[in-house]
């Protein structure tokens, strides 16, 4: 596991006193997961999140901007520029992530979004910051095809991309082979995954193993901040979505994962480099003919959902 010990007072993850800083961009379709992705980069002293948009998924582009903002305003963090997606909205998951993408909960209204369409947005970011970025991307990946498509040199100037999504040799949470990202937009996770930069892939194979339990959301609402409760007030309609499936009362940390390891603080035990293919129904199939290879981490080197616990628990407004 990577030191979580940072020497120095820090700002909005900015070290002040000596130490580097990963520039983070966030691509999320904020419901309850990205909520705990988005606090735990928040919570994170070597991260600087230099950029946010939003995508249809778990909710509306839209909404997901909402949810992202008020999370910032709960947090009493500003600066952050939140764009929001364009493109076809297939109706979101409101079962399991609550009718407004976060179990209901009412955040304070933060500032406006962006002028700028996210894919304004990714792409004046990267081109601010060449060879220095880092993207995670915990929903359907439509803005980063569409940047892609609108600047096919942006893999050039990219340190690396993490992305959720897909079920590799595990069974799908949509259909039996497909993950949700996925399926909403199998067709930009294709060109995500095909493109010349550097892709590590946060699978369901991986996110499905690693769960908070209830003892967990309590300790989250006892941390302390108004942040902390409004997570753990998410949480409840996720417990009740995964509850049937699961056989538990249990939930798993799909984005916070993909962020934790994009950040180095989780570190893959098996994590090899696989040609994939994105079939039309969002299914991940291992093809050898494809064009190129992908990261896939199938495996952590220790248990995620008490080191991201931690994280999130160290957050302070």
């Amino acid at each position: 596991m990577a030191d979580e010990r940072v020497p120095g007072p820090v700002l909005h993850g900015v070290r002040t006193e000596g130490g580097g800083v990963l520039k983070i961009y966030l691509d999320c379709d904020t419901g309850v997961d990205d909520a705990l992705a988005l606090a735990f980069l928040l919570a994170s002293p070597d991260v600087e999140i230099v950029g946010i948009g939003t995508v249809n998924g778990n909710t509306s582009a839209v909404q997901a901007a909402r949810n992202t903002l008020g999370l910032l305003a709960l947090s009493g963090i500003s600066g952050i520029p939140v764009a929001v997606g364009e493109g076809s909205y297939r109706g979101g998951a409101a079962g399991v992530h609550g009718g407004n993408g976060i179990g209901g909960v009412t955040l304070p209204c933060g500032d406006a979004p962006d002028a700028r369409t996210a894919v304004a947005l990714l792409t004046d970011v990267i081109r601010d910051n060449p060879g220095e970025l880092h993207i995670i991307a915990t929903g359907p990946c439509t803005n980063l095809a569409q940047a892609l498509r609108t600047a096919p040199d942006l893999p050039t100037l990219i340190a690396s991309v993490t992305v959720m999504g897909g079920a590799v040799r595990a069974p799908g949470n949509v259909t039996p082979h497909a993950e949700a990202n996925f399926r909403d937009d199998p067709r930009s996770a294709a060109a995500v995954l095909a493109a010349p930069w550097p892709v590590t892939l946060v699978p369901l194979d991986v996110t499905m193993r690693h769960r908070w339990t209830v003892p967990d959301q309590e300790a989250l609402r006892a941390g302390g901040t108004p942040l902390h409760e409004a997570l753990a007030d998410m949480l409840p309609v996720y417990f009740e979505s995964y509850q049937p499936r699961l056989g538990v009362r249990e939930i798993p940390l799909h984005d916070p994962l993909a962020a934790a390891v994009a950040v180095g603080v989780l570190a893959p035990s098996d994590a090899p480099q696989l040609p994939l293919r994105v079939d039309p129904e969002g299914a991940v199939r291992e093809d050898p003919s494809a064009a190129s290879a992908v990261r896939v981490v199938l495996a952590l080197a220790e248990p995620g959902a008490p080191v991201i616990l931690r994280r999130i628990l160290g957050f302070r407004s």
